[in-house]
This record gives C-alpha cells, structure tokens and sequence, in this order.
C-alpha cells in the first residue's frame, strides 16, 4: 500500500482509511469528555488531530501528485470528509468544554511544561476561530462562513490559472505564433516574462491580466466573508485574526517592517528601474519607457550580460547524484545525519522513479523517511514543494511515531548520455525544499498538532531560506560540484560570478515583494475597503512598487498566493531577514561548524511549532531581534561582494 499503509493498495482503501478514522475520533472524543483535567487531556486531543491528520495530509498529497485519476478522486474524497470532521469538533461544545476546563484549572497548568501549555492553547485557539465561545446562531454562522470561504479559495485559485482568449485580429500578425490558436482566437496562458520581443509580453500582459467579472466578484466575495469570520469570532479584521502566534504577532508590526524596508530601498530599486531603462533604450530606442512588463525580462538581461551565466555552463558540475552527496556530506558535518537509499516495497509508491530515502543519526539511530518525487511526468503539478504525510509524535506506548514527508521537483530524467543534470536554481530548490525536510525530520515534538513545519508560516520558511545560503557559498558547493565526465571541480570565479548576478537588480526584486506583501495587507485590513480592489491595486503599485499601473488590468486576480498566505505574504520576507541573519552570525565564518549545526537543531528545529518563534530566534541569536535588524538583515544581502568585483573587473 502507498507509503507502506495497507489499506491503500487501492483506490477503494481510502474509504476504509478514512472511516477507521472518523471511528477512532469518536471513541477519542468520548474519552476526551470523560478525562479529568490533566496532561493526558492535551495528549488525548494530540491522538485525535493525529487520527485525523494521518488521513487527511496524505490524501492532500495524493489528491495532487498520483498519475492514477481514481486515486486522486478518492483522496478528493477522503480530503473532504475529514474536512467536514474537523469543521463539526472545532465546534464541539463538549469536547471544548473539557480542554476549557484544563485551562482554568491554575494548579493543572503551573504543572505542565512549556510545551504542553502551548497546545493546549493552540487546540483551544483553533475552537476560538471556529466561534465556539458564540451562541447557536453566530456559531452556525460561523461554520456557513467557514465552508463558504474553502469553496470561494478553490474557485478563485483555479480562476487564477486559467488562460484569457483574445480575438487573433486584434493582435499583429508577426507575434501571433506565439500563443495557442483555437479557432478565430488565441489563448494567453500566461505572461511570457522571458520573451525577448517587447512587443508580445506587452500583449501578454494586457491580454492575461484584463479583468474577469466572475473572478473579481469572488475575490471581492472571499475577503468579505474572511472580514466577516474574522470580526464575528472577536477580531478587528482578518489580518488580526491571520497574524496571532506569528514571528510579527500583528499587523502593525507587518506594516512597519514593509514600510521601512521601502524606505530603505528605495534609492536601490531607483538605480535598478534606471539600469534597466538604460538597456530598453539601447535594445528598443522608439519605445524605451519601462513598464511592468519589462523588468522580468530586462532584469534578466543585465544579469546575463554582465556575469555571463548561461546555466549550460553550469548543469554539468550539478548531476543529482553530486548534489545529494553534497546534502549528504553538509548533513553529516553540521548535524551527524546521514541519508540511506532504502528498497521500497512493491506499491508503496506511486512512480517508479520515485526514490526513499532513511534519515539516520550517527548516535540516535533512525529518524523518519523522506519519498523523493524528484523527476517531471504528465500531469504532475509543477511547483516544488515539501509535504508532511505523517507526524513525528511520542505513542502512548513510549515509541515514537516517525516522521514521513514527501519532496516533490521537477528534475529532467537522465538521458543514454548523461544523468539528471541541475541548473543552478534547481540545485538552490532542492536545498531549499530539503531544509523543510530537515525540519520536519529533526522537530521531533512529543505532540504531532506542532511537528516539524507545523508552526507559524512566517518561522516556516526560515530553515529552507537558510539552506539557500549554504547552497551558494563556494567552501559549501565545492565539496561536491564535480563535472560529470571528467571530473573537474566548479572554478571559484563561477559560484561567485553566479552568486553576485544574483544582485543584480534584486532591490526592485525585493520592492516588488514588498508590493504583493503590502497589498495583502491592505486587502485583509479595515472592511469595507474604501475603494474597488482594482483602484487599491493601482495605487499601491504606484506609491510601493514604482512602475506605472496598466489601464484594464487586474493583477490581483492572478494573485494565488492570496488562498494559502492570506495577510501573511510578508512571511517570505520576514523569514529571509531571519535566514540571513542566522547565516551570518551563525555559519559564514564556518558552514560546517558542528558545534552551531548543534546550536541551530536545539534552538530552532528541534521545538517544530511548539515554542513561541521569537523566543527560538532569540535562542539562536541569542538576542531579540528588532524590525530594524530585520530590515537592515535584507539590505545588506543586496551590497556587492567587494572580492567578487575586483576579480571581475
């Protein structure tokens, strides 16, 4: 069965998964209800999400990467009952009434450590947004809001994909190749940010981002109805309710941190919108005013010119098997961790090419499994991501439960001639996604509801970000980049040509994550807005962003990230500040520095979400930072590296 449980040997097991569940939440809430107040409550409960979750992360995985339909069907399924579950206990009155009464029990509490105090709160923090504390009617009311609001998201994300048609007439003859003819039409699939002809990513532009009325009423709909949630459970807006527990804790402070960081970039992004003007006018001189449009593309261009990157220079030095060696040897220096490829039985997985791996300390022994779905197929999703599929939690029989998470790339397969080569972004991915996995792997929580990345969005990131640092610093990429037939180590010039083009133009890289992250705010903030999402939109780009707004576009229709990271898309950038931060009081003077490796798993992974965020950043740091660090953290990532520039000069 898949990832080794029986049932799932087929489609039809995920009905009987899902069933053994909803069982074992019954007779776990029964006790739950009968328990007196004490540690047990919080491990009752802990059982109860972990029933739950066990069924419900995995079919989130499989519902989107198995090439079966009928297994994804039946995930779809099994995703939506549990879903309909969790609604019904988060507004159990019983079954909160017995973790309220643990609550106020002092004597209880002042005995139970930090971190059973902290999910308990949590569990109960989950109650509180489903309106527990409501009477009858506001709490149907609320749960109405709640299933409203998950069918809006999935309405809304897929309406942010889908491609707008445009007659072929109205478009030039010369560019019209370039988009998908369907009869009279063509179909504009996206922004074609990379194409050199100006022309056609103007029109993509326009075209891609011309409004849909359907989509607009949505979004207006879902950050309504996220308002009135928020406000019907006792918050001021949805970025309220969205930001408590965070590294940032509220709104105020996410605006603060932006608006300094645009302060502090502000002549940056400057000279970067000058630079690119400079190279429009050269490459296009009857049109050289830069537009949205333009800086992808232009941004691109100076990077290449000036640092001469091609990345089939590069892919040779980076096979997949050097690069695992790499993590492997990283691993091993700074957290005495090792990774095994281990035979999978036959249909524990759902491709052939899928790869398992068995995380081992050189002391503690086995540690969790990590599923490698590292290679393109048909149909499967695009995007790189980590997913946890199982856990870590301490049994009641004192064994501990162990994690299983699945990394998910997009590699190209081997050829006859070559194995899987990388460019140097997919080597950066998949350090990245395998600092997730590290998490989820040495978060080893007594409870599973705060495992590994299962904590604060804006702390989440922190760890893969990190691993960013380790895979472009040449001590780092020099133990394992080797070119694939002779041998050859990756010359030092080529990690720090690669790593100075990457900032170049990065401030208005950064600005324009500064914009989304504002624009998330505000459209999470005081309701009713006080204007059309549209007009907000063009006035935010023009005051944070810079570059001119586009008559009839509507950018924010296309905006995704508005359904997973609603009010938190400063997390990326926050999370950065952290990283870069760790990087550099922690691990630049030595990336394998055993005694910080240490350090990093005792303060900041091993807690998983269980421990205030700030509080393992001040661990790790061992001060608290303050935005102004935060901001100053960013700034500087953007300073040349002076060796680097007199080498190249």
């Amino acid at each position: 069965g898949l990832f080794g449980v029986p049932e799932l040997s087929c489609p039809e097991g995920f009905q009987e998964a899902q069933d053994k569940a909803l069982q074992d939440s019954e007779r776990l809430v029964q006790k739950a209800c009968s328990t007196p107040p004490g540690p047990e409550t919080v491990m009752i409960f802990d059982q109860l999400s972990d029933s739950l979750c066990r069924v419900a992360d995995l079919a989130d995985f499989v519902k989107i990467a198995h090439p079966d339909f009928a297994f994804r069907e039946a995930a779809e399924e099994a995703c939506r009952s549990i879903g309909t579950m969790v609604e019904k206990l988060n507004t159990d009155v019983e079954l909160c009434q017995s973790l309220r009464r643990l609550l106020a029990d002092e004597v209880v509490m002042s005995s139970l450590d930090p971190e059973t105090r902290r999910v308990a709160e949590l569990f109960m923090f989950d109650f509180e947004i489903s309106g527990i504390h409501l009477d009858e009617e506001k709490r149907e009311k609320a749960v109405n809001l709640n299933v409203r609001i998950l069918d809006l998201c999935n309405e809304f994300l897929m309406g942010t994909h889908l491609p707008n048609k445009i007659d072929k007439h109205i478009l030039p003859e010369h560019i019209r190749y370039n988009f998908t003819a369907e009869g009279n039409y063509l179909q504009v699939a996206g922004l074609h940010a990379e194409c050199p002809d100006d022309l056609v990513r103007e029109a993509a532009y326009k075209v891609f981002l011309y409004p849909n009325a359907e989509q607009l009423s949505r979004l207006e709909e879902l950050l309504a109805s996220r308002n009135s949630l928020a406000q019907l459970v006792g918050y001021d807006t949805f970025a309220h309710r969205a930001l408590q527990g965070t590294m940032a804790k509220n709104p105020e402070t996410v605006r603060q941190f932006l608006d300094k960081l645009s302060e502090q970039l502000s002549e940056r992004t400057q000279k970067d919108f000058e630079m690119m003007t400079k190279m429009k006018m050269k490459l296009n001189p009857q049109n050289s005013k830069l537009m949205p449009w333009d800086h992808p593309y232009y941004s691109g261009v100076l990077r290449a010119e000036r640092y001469n990157i091609d990345p089939g220079l590069y892919c040779p030095f980076f096979s997949l098997g050097a690069c695992m060696e790499g993590l492997n040897s990283l691993f091993s220096q700074l957290l005495g961790i090792s990774l095994y490829a281990e035979q999978t039985q036959r249909g524990e997985v759902w491709s052939e090419d899928v790869r398992k791996l068995a995380v081992v300390h050189e002391t503690e022994g086995l540690l969790g499994y990590i599923y490698c779905d590292f290679f393109q197929r048909p149909d499967k999703p695009h995007q790189d991501c980590h997913f946890t599929v199982r856990g870590g939690r301490l049994k009641e029989n004192g064994e501990y439960q162990l994690p299983v998470v699945v990394l998910m790339l997009s590699l190209p397969h081997s050829t006859r001639s070559a194995p899987t080569l990388l460019s140097p972004g997919m080597m950066e991915n998949l350090f990245h996604e395998m600092g997730h996995a590290m998490h989820s792997m040495l978060g080893r929580t007594r409870y599973q509801h705060v495992t590994g990345t299962r904590c604060p969005t804006d702390f989440a990131e922190v760890p893969s970000i990190l691993m960013e640092y380790f895979a472009n610093d040449y001590r780092v990429v020099n133990q394992f980049a080797r070119h694939y037939k002779t041998g050859q180590p990756l010359p030092k010039n080529m990690v720090s040509r690669l790593c100075e083009s990457k900032k170049v133009c990065a401030a208005a890289d950064m600005q324009l994550q500064v914009f989304y992250a504002a624009l998330d705010q505000i459209y999470h903030g005081k309701h009713p807005l006080e204007k059309s999402t549209t007009e907000i939109l063009k006035e935010t780009q023009e005051k944070v962003y810079g570059l001119p707004y586009v008559p009839n576009t509507a950018w924010q229709l296309r905006f995704s990230h508005l359904v997973g990271y609603g009010a938190k898309y400063y997390s990326y950038l926050m999370s950065r500040a952290v990283a870069s931060m760790v990087w550099k009081q922690c691990f630049a003077q030595d990336p394998f520095d055993r005694a910080m490796g240490e350090r990093y798993r005792r303060e900041m992974l091993a807690h998983g979400g269980g421990k205030e965020p700030i509080l393992m950043v001040q661990g790790m740091l061992q001060k608290s930072p303050s935005v102004e660090d935060f901001v100053d953290a960013l700034v500087s990532d953007l300073d040349q590296d002076f060796e680097t520039f007199i080498m190249d000069s």
